[in-house]
Formats: C-alpha cells, structure tokens, sequence
C-alpha cells in the first residue's frame, strides 16, 4: 500500500476499457446534461481497490454543466483516452474551483502528498529507456494493480506552499512529477482559468520531448491526510499554438 501512496497515474494502455474511444480531443463536461452518471467520453479511473473512491457528479454551475468531486479520505478519478501530439497541441486550458485547500496537504512528502485539484496527463514513451530504479517499481505496481503505467505522467495540483511552476518530483519513480499551477488560499471559492504549455512544462520537467499524450484524467485526493475536499472542473480544452507574427526586415 506505500507504493501506491502518490502513485497517481493514469494506465498506459486505453485498450484496458475496450469499449472506450480514443478520440484526438477531450469531450467537454458543457456537453452533457447535468444529471446522474460520467460524463461523455470519460470513465472511472480506481488507484486500488484498498482506497475508497471519490464521488464525481455532474453539476449546473452558472448555467453551465461541471464536475463536482467529493473526497473523504479518498482517492480516484475519472480518465478520457486521447491520442494526441503534443508539438501540435501543446497549450492546454482548463477552469477549476477549489472551496478549501486540505490543510496537512504537502506534495512534497510521501505521507501527505493529497491535492483537492489534479489533471493528470500521460506519455507514449518506450519503456526499454527506463532506467533499472523505475523498471523496477514499474514492475511492482503492474504486480499489485495489474496496470502499466505510462512511460511519463505529469500533473498539475494545486498546492498549499510550494510556489508557482515548481516543479515536484514523484518520491518513487522519475517518471512522475507535478506542477504547481496554483498555490495558497487567495483564489479559494472563486472559478479559476488556466492555461499551460504542456510541451514546455514537459521539457523542463523531464528534460526530453514528449511523447504522444494517451490519456488525461482529474483527481481530487485526500487518502494520505484523512481529510475532506470538495472542488469542481470545467472544461479542458487542448490548443493549437499560436504562431508568432514574422518581422519584416527591409
């Protein structure tokens, strides 16, 4: 159960949901009527069966359909296949709005590594380039959960302490690491909008071109502190980036 603490990861492979379709964009939550069950094209994603699961629903917030999480001393999320390039796409937009941070929430340390936002977005890598550490632990999790991960996750959470863009790495394998994309209770109650350069974030992260992303997930987590969490999520949107304008040289 301590590997699986902060091993929030999305599977590698879309083929574990046969029925689910891997679609070149991420279907909005605005989408769907605001009523019982997931959203289009996403389902539920279970860390293990030893964690109590998250409740997601869908909500009108503003006349607007979003996802509504609860956790109680829990953990899971739900998850949408993608196939995806990255170079082509790689600014990624998104809305979130967290009611309460979880206060003995720490990212940086094994036992408290909860957050009450996560988008969670998995690589296509080849695994042979792992090294032997993360073989190893790779290994370890197929064992216990029956899953492989992704050759590369990177998340965004928002954190309690750690400042904006700090980068955090996973305390079991190099092939996971987080990003701060908010921090502190100043924006507390009120919806937020962000953007992220997924390419860039990638790089500095793990210092190497990303490959395909495969999946994105949401996560609201509060296994490791014990605590509660409520937060919603609006849509996530991938984009194109915008080309600079040329300079005219005379």
């Amino acid at each position: 159960m301590a590997v699986l603490d902060g091993c929030s990861s999305l599977p590698r492979d879309p083929a574990a949901a046969p029925q689910q379709i891997v679609l070149p964009y991420v279907t909005r939550f605005s989408s769907n009527p605001a009523e019982d069950g997931l959203p289009s094209g996403w389902r539920p994603w279970t860390l293990s069966r030893f964690k109590r699961p998250t409740e997601y629903k869908l909500v009108k917030e503003d006349g607007q359909t979003v996802v509504r999480a609860r956790a109680s001393s829990s953990a899971s999320g739900l998850v949408h296949s993608l196939d995806l390039d990255p170079a082509r796409y790689p600014l990624l937009q998104w809305r979130w709005k967290v009611d309460q941070l979880i206060a003995k929430a720490d990212n940086t340390r094994k036992h408290t590594e909860d957050s009450p936002v996560r988008l969670v977005i998995s690589f296509a890598g080849d695994l042979d380039n792992l090294s032997f550490d993360d073989h190893m632990f790779f290994n370890q999790i197929k064992a216990f959960t029956g899953q492989q991960l992704p050759y590369a996750t990177l998340m965004y959470i928002w954190e309690n302490r750690m400042p904006m863009d700090a980068v955090i790495p996973n305390l079991h394998t190099s092939r996971i690491k987080m990003v701060v994309a908010e921090t502190g209770r100043d924006k507390l109650g009120r919806w937020q909008e962000q953007s992220r350069n997924v390419y860039e974030d990638f790089m500095r992260a793990f210092g190497e071109r990303p490959g395909r992303i495969t999946a994105i997930g949401i996560m609201t987590d509060t296994d490791n502190t014990g605590e509660n969490a409520h937060a919603y999520y609006g849509d996530i949107i991938f984009r194109q980036a915008v080309p600079r304008p040329q300079r005219l040289h005379r």
